[in-house]
């Protein structure tokens, strides 16, 4: 099976790949650019097994063309994206041509060479804000999808491409994930985060905890919340990364679906910093800010049905687990 993965020196697409390796998958190739991703983070991964590597901008549609005509791919796993949600808001054309027009070209020559497989990242963001009484036990793949913010609405509206594409050709197939929080490294910390400006909250708390900054803000303290601070739920890297694994002999005998994935409860801002600093023994400081632009106040998922579907069983629902493997890959990278 020949398995393309772009973004995979990013923070996902890099556990993903290490978990390919270590299930023996033949004929893996990985596209970066090498923006938000690292070559080291290559490197470590071919310590594991022999793999390889294109550095290429999926922007360059002519050379991501080539790499195309050169090798037959049975399955893509995307990941290559633009991710920060206030980034979007100051620069959404940078999102829609990134993320989406990038996506498109790739699913045009996943069609044109007859791949037949296509694993997309998504995320939560694509519902939005929902309020209080919408959420109830939490978000599920039917409810409404409108974004707040460019980052949302270019990942919806690639997803559409997707699934526009599927009813167009019978033959490709596909599995949207729409992602909740991801955070956490490897257990063995042979990968975990990098980031040249980390955003995420957890990364962030491990960068103070580890005296890589000498503060931190809470945006936002005024939320429609228990104690007033954004709610989420967090995933380990790991627990995402097996649902892509499983995802591929999935689509053999199963039809094209899209999942939540999460542990169908969330945290508080407020609860991430206590717990690092109980992990860390470290007693970081931590200042109110205010509010960020596309910011909701609670996203929780909803996961019966990737429980139910793909029988996905989470190995590391702990955010204590989460926030120490955080902590112990801040302390060694």
């Amino acid at each position: 099976m020949n398995i393309l993965v772009t973004g995979g020196a990013g923070y996902i697409g890099s556990h993903v790949v290490k978990l390919l390796l270590e299930k023996g998958k033949d004929n893996i190739t990985v596209i970066d650019n090498l923006v938000t991703g690292f070559k080291s983070t290559i490197n470590d991964l071919k310590k594991i097994r022999a793999f390889d590597f294109i550095e290429a901008d999926l922007s360059n549609w002519d050379e991501i063309k080539g790499i195309f005509k050169s090798r037959q791919f049975d399955v893509i796993i995307h990941f290559a994206a633009s991710l920060i949600v206030p980034e979007s808001v100051k620069n959404p054309l940078k999102y829609y041509l990134n993320n989406t027009a990038n996506t498109a070209n790739l699913i045009n020559l996943a069609n044109e060479y007859k791949v037949e497989k296509f694993i997309f990242s998504s995320t939560a963001a694509v519902y939005g804000e929902p309020t209080k009484e919408e959420i109830g036990g939490g978000i599920d793949e039917n409810f409404p999808t409108k974004p707040i913010n460019p980052y949302g609405q270019s990942k919806l509206f690639s997803e559409k491409i997707i699934q526009d594409t599927a009813k167009a050709n019978p033959k490709f197939k596909y599995l949207i994930f729409r992602y909740f929080n991801v955070a956490g490294a490897s257990p063995d910390l042979v990968i975990g985060q990098k980031s040249k400006n980390a955003t995420h909250l957890i990364k962030v708390a491990a960068e103070c905890a580890t005296g890589k900054r000498d503060k931190m803000y809470i945006f936002g303290d005024d939320y429609p919340t228990p104690d007033g601070t954004g709610v989420r739920d967090y995933i380990h890297v790991l627990d995402l990364a097996f649902a892509h694994i499983q995802a591929i002999d999935y689509l053999d005998s199963n039809r094209s679906s899209i999942f939540n994935v999460g542990y169908s409860k969330g945290a508080s801002v407020k609860k991430v910093i206590e717990t690092m600093k109980k992990v860390s023994g470290v007693d970081f400081r931590v200042e109110i800010g205010k509010r960020r632009d596309g910011d909701p106040a609670i996203l929780i998922a909803k996961n019966d049905k990737i429980l139910k579907e793909m029988k996905w069983k989470p190995q590391y629902d702990s955010l204590e687990f989460i926030c120490k493997t955080a902590y112990e890959w801040e302390k060694r990278y």
